[in-house]
Order: structure tokens, then sequence, then C-alpha cells
């Protein structure tokens, strides 16, 4: 894993996140001893439409006879 002083991150901070999208990780370092270490989310492969389902309680003929119902009205 790549490390930088803060002044070197700061200076080519667009190479700082090529390198941690690349190499998984950059370490930055302050003058006092603090390190930060800056990671590339991972993209989700989930589509966005998938949505965790919820239990409602309605059985398979009343949401039929609700279908219907809505279809007569209109």
């Amino acid at each position: 894993m790549k490390s930088y002083t803060y002044s070197e991150a700061r200076g080519n901070f667009a190479t700082v996140l090529e390198e941690a999208e690349r190499d998984g990780a950059v370490e930055i370092r302050r003058r006092d001893g603090t390190v930060f270490r800056i990671l590339p989310l991972r993209k989700s492969k989930a589509s966005p439409l998938d949505v965790k389902g919820v239990k409602v309680g309605v059985s398979t003929a009343d949401l039929v006879a609700i279908v219907r119902e809505g279809r007569e009205r209109g």
C-alpha cells in the first residue's frame, strides 16, 4: 500500500485516488502522526429496483379480488 504525506496527497489528489482505486487503499500521514486510509467503495451489482419484499398477510385470492375490483372501476 502506498503512503503519502499530507502535502504530497494534496498536491497529487487525482493520482492518489487513482492509486486507491487500482491498489485498494492509500494512506495519508500528517506531521502529527495521524494516519488516514482512503479506500474505494465497491460498486454494487444489485439492481436499484431489487427491493426487499414486505409480508402484508394478504392471500392470493384477496389480491386477485382487489385487482378485479380496480379493473371494474376503471
